[in-house]
């Protein structure tokens, strides 16, 4: 590898690039020109209701499995270990959960947008809060999803920046806007088999250049990164058994139990059934795609061990790491970077289709429809551009993304976090707390949303430093995984109690694994004192508590 650590691609490369986006964009005209035709709102938004339950658990885990996790993830264990494997424990009660409390409840009320339950509950006041504070939340992470990869692969290969971010925005914007959801699955179902290809060869190349499964078995175990169970209760420490395995519960509630971009394909399967089915078969999916990308980040280790390509200064930033080991060993195997690539934008697509069609729904559903009066055509030739236009709004934060510099990037992605939290408290208040009142509900979400901010952004500030601080392995930090400064030499976390953060600072140095508990909590808890200060909801006229 040269000292600029740049490798090219090749004709190969380009073309199994290229197909992945000619595959894509076929998908959905496809479902552009046949079946309805997507003429109709409940086709172009809701498939006609006609999903069967393994596309749309592939599905539903190709939406939340973006570009970000297949970078960060990798990354995250070749410089800290396998302590973020248990992650997998909250899969368990965060899958559970919402098939057997959300998922009826959301079914059985015919919803078309998530939101509309918090009308039925509270009011249409609350009902707004909660669609703006999601279009909020996708319209920042449209940006980094599409942003974040395409920089990287900048950095490694030379691909010409703005050309992957134009083909990827442009060709994923004209496939939702044409296709509609059915084509969103599809695709999704689609590029998910191409994620899983990927990685697999990766790996599996990866293990043939460490010198065999013997020896990369060796080489993981003798470094110590086969991580135990930590049970430390410390809630400062960023990854423990607890932080992953409880605080990751509310992290899975969020995204899979309230989440719009979810729960929008619940609605569309045929049955009650088979879209509580498809949250079973969610499991495994999630289980695959975290193995293989902390299985990449040990090969990973056992082909570079402490040399790593960024202290050797071949890569400035750690979101390089899985790129450059790409092009790095799959150099002498023409079209294996190309596919990488394709698997890391199948990520990307995927996550970037599901926010716009999410987005459409929301704004046609919450914001529109309730104050014009309009014909079902005309409705969803409306949809179709608001599809058209949150995609031109996707390549417009990517470029705002572009003007940022990387720690602005990496708050950019602690928001999305931060804002799913409270969202989660509130259709919690409205569902197991029939005191709640309206009043109560737009007052804890707002106290929710400014303490996320509050402990996430005054965090984020509180550590800059004035000069290069080393961490130890599975030391404090608040910003997300996929977005941690590396640390190359695993060292034991020893948490002394005298050296411990307290007050503002002990606050500002909670896991960011935690943040989605205290929010949420800070909700329902805000939520229940002002309903009982102003005048509880009476049982009996609290509709739509639970299914």
């Amino acid at each position: 590898m040269d000292p600029a650590g740049h490798k090219f691609f090749t004709v190969i490369d380009y073309v199994i690039f290229a197909l992945l986006l000619v595959a894509s964009m076929a998908i959905g005209l496809y479902y552009a020109f046949t079946g309805g035709r997507q003429s109709t709102t409940q086709e172009f938004l809701f498939a006609d209701r006609s999903m069967k339950c393994l596309p749309l658990s592939l599905s539903l885990m190709a939406t939340f499995q973006s570009a970000v996790a297949i970078i960060g993830t990798p990354a995250e264990v070749y410089a800290n270990g396998t302590q973020y494997w248990f992650i997998g424990c909250s899969y368990i009660l965060g899958l559970l959960i919402p098939a057997h409390v959300f998922i009826p409840l959301f079914y059985r009320l015919h919803l078309t947008s998530v939101y509309q339950y918090l009308e039925l509950r509270f009011c249409k006041a609350v009902r707004i809060c909660g669609t703006v504070t999601f279009i909020f939340q996708m319209v920042i992470y449209m940006g980094v999803g599409i942003y974040t990869p395409a920089l990287a692969l900048n950095a490694v290969t030379g691909f010409h920046l703005w050309g992957a971010v134009l083909a990827t925005g442009l060709v994923c914007t004209l496939y939702t806007a044409l296709g509609g959801l059915k084509a969103v699955i599809w695709t999704d179902v689609f590029q998910t088999v191409v994620m899983f290809t990927g990685q697999l060869a990766v790996i599996i190349v990866g293990v043939h250049q460490a010198g065999g499964l013997s020896d990369t078995w060796v080489k993981i175990r003798d470094s110590g990164h086969l991580s135990g169970i930590d049970l430390n209760p410390d809630p400062t420490v960023r990854h423990t058994f607890w932080t992953l395995g409880v605080g990751g519960v509310f992290l899975m509630l969020s995204l899979y139990g309230v989440n719009q971009a979810q729960v929008q394909r619940y609605l569309s399967s045929r049955t009650e059934k088979e879209a509580i089915m498809s949250c079973y078969m969610v499991f495994p999916c999630l289980q695959v795609a975290l193995m293989l990308s902390c299985l990449m980040g040990l090969v990973m280790y056992a082909c570079y061990g402490n040399n790593s390509p960024l202290t050797q200064q071949y890569i400035t930033s750690k979101d390089q790491m899985v790129l450059y080991f790409v092009m790095d060993m799959l150099q002498n195997f023409p079209g294996l970077p190309g596919l990488f690539v394709a698997c890391l934008f199948s990520a990307s697509l995927s996550t970037i289709s599901s926010a716009f069609n999410s987005l459409a729904t929301v704004t046609m559903v919450d914001l529109i429809k309730p104050h014009y009066s309009m014909t079902e055509a005309r409705a969803t030739l409306l949809s179709k551009l608001l599809a058209l236009s949150y995609g031109i709004i996707c390549l417009g934060m990517a470029y705002v993304m572009h003007l940022m510099n990387t720690s602005v990037l990496q708050a950019a992605l602690s928001i999305f976090g931060m804002v799913g939290g409270p969202l989660l408290g509130l259709f919690c208040l409205g569902i197991f707390f029939p005191c709640a009142n309206s009043i109560g509900a737009v007052t804890g979400l707002a106290a929710g949303l400014i303490l996320a901010f509050w402990v996430g952004i005054g965090g984020f500030l509180s550590r800059m430093p004035s000069a290069v601080q080393v961490l130890p392995l599975n030391s404090t930090n608040t910003i997300p995984a996929i977005s941690e400064n590396i640390s190359i030499t695993a060292m034991p976390a020893i948490i002394d109690a005298a050296s411990r953060p307290v007050g503002l600072n002990g606050l500002y140095s909670l896991s960011y694994m935690w943040y989605s508990a205290l929010n949420s909590s800070t909700v329902v808890l805000i939520g229940l004192i002002i309903s009982f200060v102003t005048g509880p909801t009476k049982r009996e006229n609290a509709p739509f508590i639970r299914a």
